[in-house]
């Protein structure tokens, strides 16, 4: 309250328009987003479908890029927007990226909420999951965030190989089916993750 971020009624806080200085001040000083922006919006362009680029932040991830076409009715995912790491495919390319001692860890204490019928939350059967995901480069996740939803995602790697984000391409399930997330998503993510790979210092 005293440096104007949050205000009160006397009862409640509520944040003011001061708090986008702070997301302005991160945008501004994070090279990678200047990359990826204008990336995602390329790919979404191409294939008319959501896209976007994450990191893991605590127990979720948040995205740091993202474009859509205008039909795309889910108004929520914009920068900034977070999604729980354990149930999406954006997370569980990240997590699948961190070591094995790290992934137990984050394993045993991540909270699990099942937020649609299909969201995995077995512990053992998430641990299968995700070690899948690390030995398939890829993670395609049905339904698990959000009913109606898919998406699939695939890790982006600095120059020494180490993954600093991961990018996706989501789409309404009516739209579009597993088979077309593999055979035609899938590939165009690897290119543009291998692209822009050079740029990732």
């Amino acid at each position: 309250m005293h440096l104007g971020f949050a205000e009160t009624d006397g009862r409640l806080f509520r944040l003011t328009p001061r708090i986008l200085m702070l997301a302005s001040a991160y945008l501004a000083s994070n090279s990678i987003s200047d990359i990826l922006q204008p990336a995602v919006e390329r790919l979404s362009a191409e294939v008319g479908e959501a896209c976007s680029a994450a990191i893991l932040d605590g127990d979720d991830v948040i995205m740091i890029a993202h474009a859509a076409p205008n039909r795309v009715l889910n108004l929520a995912a914009q920068i900034g927007f977070r999604l729980p790491a354990i149930a999406s495919s954006l997370g569980r390319v990240l997590l699948a990226a961190l070591d094995e001692r790290q992934l137990e860890d984050r394993l045993a204490h991540i909270a699990l909420q099942k937020l649609t019928p299909m969201t995995i939350v077995d512990r053992a059967q998430l641990r299968l999951t995700i070690r899948k995901v690390r030995e398939d480069g890829y993670s395609l996740v049905d339904q698990e965030v959000e009913l109606g939803f898919r998406s699939i995602s695939v890790p982006l790697r600095r120059l020494d190989g180490h993954v600093i984000a991961s990018l996706n391409i989501g789409a309404h399930s009516r739209r579009c089916t597993l088979d077309t997330m593999r055979s035609v998503f899938l590939p165009k993510l690897q290119a543009l993750a291998t692209e822009l790979q050079n740029q990732m210092i």
